[in-house]
């Protein structure tokens, strides 16, 4: 396999020719839109890690991420030994640079070939054959991301990764923030639902938006095709005054309204909506400024990105639990048509319409004909750690801070508190500044035990009511 760090996608065996894309996503069909043929980010770059193999499950087929150091680059398997099926993501990158099983030591180089079979005589062959092969799918590293190709390996090189258009036309002022999510709904479902921005006044009352904004709202879609559609907005945001918004959807996976205003420069709001299995999925959020003033962006890049992310976990709280509701509603009435099962009389629908008319026309469901799983609970939808901290650098390692720091003011509470009765034993009594010192430390430090454990449990769960049900918003 032939990797590269930038836009080129790699294959096994053989190096990629250069030349555009001449393929559009999807399949040849022109009726029907096929899932697996077309490139989807499966991690953050900066949060992997190369000491160890990384799981992840794209359309139901569990992959393992891991750093080849031979070849100086990322690569993905299926998580799967050809030998008894033990998942290669429990194994090691060995002293080789071999993807090694955990189960009986076969391992693996970069391009799937199977290098080494510890239960073989010295002299035999048999690891040459093709059944004892690693199934590899092709890479790329784009903007950023590790991207991946789950369809036929042939066409990857011919079909375009989806980029966010305005970072490539104009590379430079960007100022770039990420997060992302495992999301206990479909891809359709995210979506449809960041398409839809007439729900952010309500729905992000108190978080991103504010209920006053709520107003009429007249889109337009410009065109349209099996590739996606492309919309505008001529008002845009908080009743015109940012400026006109055009939104972009990249078939099958990604969408982003591009906002221009003279206060703030120009804005993206990026979706790449990464299908796992039914009723799951995993976010990728990115929100690129341009700011006319250098202000805002300062301050922005001195925020912690773990800070930022509890920010962003908020925002996706606000409507993860009646999403998840609100497609078993859906699935009930599935002997409908969409527009039967829900009244969409109003253009500040218009984009849903067009995405469910996408997902019609060219039977685009990722997982035709599956039920979904068992409702979840409140607590498990609003779960933090296994969702995203896990699975975050940034928010990994300050969670291991906290916990840290934690243990120490604790520790320096209970020493100090427990050197009082010592101290007046020895001197008989004790100066004012100490016996201030030895009472007004440990309760600081007990202060800084209860406020790091507020924070440690948002790296844990969300809160249970969003802030536009709090009594004292309105």
């Amino acid at each position: 396999m032939t990797a590269t760090q930038d836009a080129r996608p790699n294959t096994a065996p053989a190096s990629l020719p250069q030349h555009p894309a001449a393929r559009s996503a999807g399949g040849p069909d022109p009726n029907h839109f096929d899932w697996a043929e077309a490139w989807y980010p499966l991690h953050y770059v900066e949060d992997l890690t190369r000491d160890r193999p990384t799981r992840f499950t794209l359309l139901e087929r569990d992959l393992v991420i891991w750093w080849d150091p031979n070849a100086d680059t990322w690569r993905v398997f299926e998580d799967r030994c050809p030998h008894r099926l033990a998942p290669l993501s429990e194994g090691r990158v060995n002293a080789a640079g071999l993807l090694e099983c955990p189960y009986h030591g076969w391992a693996f180089s970069g391009d799937g070939a199977c290098e080494q079979i510890p239960q073989a005589p010295a002299e035999a062959t048999i690891h040459h054959s093709s059944r004892a092969c690693a199934t590899s799918l092709p890479t790329a590293v784009h903007q950023g991301l590790l991207f991946a190709y789950p369809g036929k390996a042939e066409n990857a090189p011919h079909v375009a990764i989806p980029s966010i258009a305005p970072l490539v036309e104009e590379p430079d002022g960007w100022i770039l923030l990420n997060t992302f999510r495992d999301l206990p709904y479909d891809a359709l479902t995210l979506l449809e639902n960041v398409l839809d921005v007439s729900h952010i006044p309500y729905t992000h009352h108190k978080t991103v938006g504010k209920r006053e904004n709520a107003a009429p709202m007249q889109m337009d879609v410009l065109e349209s095709s099996k590739l996606g559609f492309r919309g505008i907005w001529p008002e845009g945001p908080r009743k015109g005054r940012l400026g006109t918004q055009h939104t972009t959807f990249v078939a099958p996976s990604l969408m982003y309204h591009d906002l221009t205003s003279k206060q703030f420069g120009r804005t993206l709001t990026v979706v790449y909506a990464v299908p796992t299995r039914r009723g799951e999925c995993r976010l990728f959020a990115r929100f690129p400024f341009r700011f006319s003033s250098k202000l805002p962006g300062f301050f922005i890049q001195l925020t912690p990105r773990w800070l930022s992310h509890i920010g962003n976990n908020r925002v996706l709280e606000d409507d993860q639990i009646f999403l998840h509701i609100q497609e078993r509603m859906l699935e009930k009435a599935a002997d409908k048509p969409y527009a039967q099962a829900c009244f969409l009389p109003t253009q500040a629908d218009r984009y849903v319409v067009e995405f469910r008319k996408w997902i019609s026309s060219f039977s685009a469901d990722p997982f035709p004909g599956q039920a979904l799983p068992p409702e979840l609970s409140p607590p498990a939808l609003l779960d933090r750690y296994y969702s995203h901290t896990q699975h975050c650098a940034s928010c990994r390692r300050t969670l291991k801070w906290v916990q840290r720091l934690r243990t120490v003011a604790i520790a320096v509470s209970a020493v100090l508190w427990s050197a009082i009765p010592l101290v007046v034993a020895i001197a008989g009594s004790m100066p004012l500044a100490l016996g201030l010192t030895l009472t007004g430390v440990p309760l600081a430090a007990i202060g800084l035990w209860f406020w790091l454990g507020t924070l440690e449990r948002q790296f844990y769960e969300g809160p249970p009511i969003p802030p536009r049900n709090l009594p004292s918003n309105g």
